[in-house]
């Protein structure tokens, strides 16, 4: 296996660098005038049946996404729910404490590992993942924007709904663009493989290919894609349930639809781990378009995160500790696994 360029591992860590930065200023941004007692009493008066049922939807959620991963996978071979959840809950462990959602390699080098499946098609049925959950999104805050606009702006919250109205279009086009070049490797198999049949990516190219070809011609692609509205829809939950534990005044189902469409938009962009920072920033920002006073929305947002994070840390580190393995060793291995020059190895992984 040949090395990186040290151009290339210079460029990465500079990402990495200002990514983490970048994080930093916004997390800044998002506590600077907090009155840290305010939040302390805030905490003491939570109503914790609220935050129980907001830990657990927030659990849930990701046993149903590791359903659909494995309804997604079966037409290549049948996976265990179980297997899809327990590499899930491993790459959430991974994006709470590595840099840019280095999870979402890691789960599929994991499913890659254990399903035999090659991680082609792992990265790949991810894609297909992010690409319905991107559809449901962007429609989501379109809706949401519609609904946002019935309440009193001001000239700068009218500025950053245009500024995320123009990133969410732009989003969408890369979500087409993604969804067509899949859509021509699972439905036009012959015309996809004639074309990649001369490169040296032919041994891979031509399981990848045959692989998606079954994924595309398969009903459980359809299956999959009905199972992500429910995936979605929980995940307005814990957000409800934490405004109702926070004790907020005249809370909506449809306030806290709009906030999870923008957090979950939001968790698109590399960032420091565990999102902190950009959620905080997002959070906030959809809180105050609802009326709520800027420095009650920061302290919200700090709870809001701890209660849909630490769930996750620690189902997650238990699914890390239940595979035998350890995080530095993972994430070096997937590293070099998508560093690979040898891509017929790469197909057999």
């Amino acid at each position: 296996m040949s090395p990186s360029p040290p151009k290339s591992k210079r460029a990465s860590h500079i990402f990495t660098v200002v990514t983490l930065v970048v994080s930093v200023a916004c997390l800044a941004w998002a506590v600077h005038g907090v009155s840290w007692t305010e939040l302390w009493e805030e905490i003491r008066e939570l109503d914790w049946r609220w935050v129980a049922v907001g830990a657990i939807a927030d659990l849930l959620v990701y046993v149903v996404q590791g359903w659909r991963w494995s309804l997604l996978l079966l037409p290549v071979t049948p996976v265990s729910s179980w297997a899809s959840v327990g590499a899930i809950y491993v790459g959430l462990f991974a994006n709470e404490v590595l840099p840019l959602r280095a999870g979402e390699v890691i789960r599929c080098f994991l499913m890659a590992r254990w399903s035999k499946i090659p991680i082609s098609v792992t990265l790949a049925s991810a894609l297909i993942e992010r690409i319905f959950d991107g559809a449901l999104l962007i429609a989501g805050l379109f809706i949401s924007l519609r609904y946002v606009r019935h309440f009193p702006l001001s000239h700068g919250q009218a500025r950053a709904i245009g500024i995320i109205t123009t990133g969410s279009i732009f989003l969408a086009v890369i979500l087409i663009i993604c969804a067509a070049l899949l859509a021509v490797a699972m439905y036009w198999r012959e015309q996809a493989l004639d074309a990649l049949l001369d490169t040296p990516l032919s041994s891979w190219a031509h399981v990848f290919i045959e692989d998606l070809h079954r994924i595309g011609h398969s009903r459980f692609l359809y299956f999959s894609a009905a199972v992500s509205v429910p995936y979605l829809l929980i995940q307005i939950v814990p957000i409800y349930a934490v405004m109702q534990a926070y004790g907020f005044d005249g809370v909506s189902w449809a306030q806290a639809g709009a906030l999870m469409v923008l957090l979950r938009l939001g968790s698109v962009v590399p960032q420091a781990p565990g999102n902190v920072g950009l959620f905080q920033v997002l959070s906030t920002l959809g809180l105050t378009l609802f009326g709520v006073p800027g420095a009650m929305a920061r302290r919200f947002t700090l709870i809001l995160w701890a209660v849909v994070t630490v769930p996750l840390l620690i189902a997650g580190f238990i699914a890390l500790v239940a595979s035998g393995a350890k995080m530095g060793d993972l994430h070096r291995e997937a590293q070099a696994e998508m560093r690979s020059r040898r891509p017929g190895e790469l197909a057999k992984s």
